[in-house]
């Protein structure tokens, strides 16, 4: 049982699939599927329970995965003692970001530490924050951007700032005639008058989703929801298009001279955005130094 093996076996268990497995793996998914065959035949037990909807670990794979992970973080561990040895002439960190701030949030973070640590490589995971903090707990990040309220992770949370929480309209969409200005002159509407009218909702699984559902449970408010599985940035885009609102948050905001950002509630509604780490892992230099340049950008 080697290092590649195991990523492998890794693999499909994280995606739960061989064919998406294979295309994180940039293998062929017939090789890996000949791989996991021959593989089981060795071992002499199955590792996953083949599905319509993909593969599961056996209770004999999750026993294999569970000791798979472990040797995989102490690896990594161990390649990051190393590399900071080297004072961060070299290595990789393993960064964990939404898909919805990624794409606002970490180019110019990027940029500036790749000026800095030309030789460092950050490997990026794009995913909802409830996964991302699936995976810190994991090992399998050396630091993520997630933005929780997280129980599970204690400790291992870093403030970095305050996000608020927008709701994005059309200039011409009728929930103005409900609008209100606030002394600062930013705009603000009560959910109350916002939910006459349609939302596109992202998954309850996605934290703006949750948020955004529980804050209409609270106001006993049942919305008038449509498209709720799409992502966040794509309900942003068809509200800045006039089609229903959506959520978005302060950090990703597109400007368009078309589209109003509205604050939710005279008080606004607003959340955590935390830099978080593995619980008990080990923080390199390396990811300590990234987590210094997002506290140096974003103050």
């Amino acid at each position: 049982m080697d290092l590649k093996e195991m990523t492998y076996i890794v693999t499909i268990a994280d995606e739960g699939s061989i064919s998406k497995a294979a295309e994180k793996l940039y293998m062929a998914q017939s090789s890996l599927s000949q791989f996991l065959l021959q593989y089981e035949a060795e071992l002499g037990t199955t590792l996953f329970m083949r599905t319509a909807r993909g593969v599961r670990p056996t209770a004999s794979g999750t026993v294999f995965l569970s000791h798979a992970r472990q040797i995989l973080q102490e690896y990594h561990r161990a390649k990051c003692e190393l590399w900071d040895i080297e004072e961060l002439k070299g290595g990789q960190i393993n960064l964990g970001i939404s898909t919805f701030r990624g794409t606002y949030l970490l180019p110019s973070v990027l940029k500036r530490f790749h000026e800095r640590y030309p030789n460092i490589h950050v490997e990026i995971t794009e995913k909802d924050s409830m996964p991302l903090e699936d995976m810190l707990l994991e090992g399998l990040l050396d630091i993520a951007l997630i933005a929780l309220p997280s129980t599970r992770l204690k400790k291992q949370i870093d403030f970095l700032t305050r996000d608020e929480i927008y709701i994005v309209a059309a200039k011409d969409h009728p929930v103005f005639r409900y609008v209100h200005r606030k002394e600062n002159g930013r705009l603000w509407v009560s959910l109350t008058d916002a939910a006459k009218f349609e939302f596109i909702l992202g998954p309850p699984r996605t934290i703006l989703g949750n948020i955004a559902r529980t804050e209409f449970e609270r106001l006993h408010i049942e919305p008038i929801a449509r498209n709720t599985n799409i992502t966040a940035p794509f309900a942003a885009a068809m509200a800045r298009a006039g089609i229903g609102l959506a959520f978005t948050y302060q950090s990703c905001i597109v400007p368009d001279p078309n589209v109003e950002y509205l604050c939710v509630g005279k008080d606004g509604m607003s959340l955590d955005l935390n830099l978080a780490y593995p619980v008990g892992g080990y923080r390199s230099k390396a990811a300590m130094a990234l987590a210094g340049l997002f506290h140096e950008i974003y103050p």
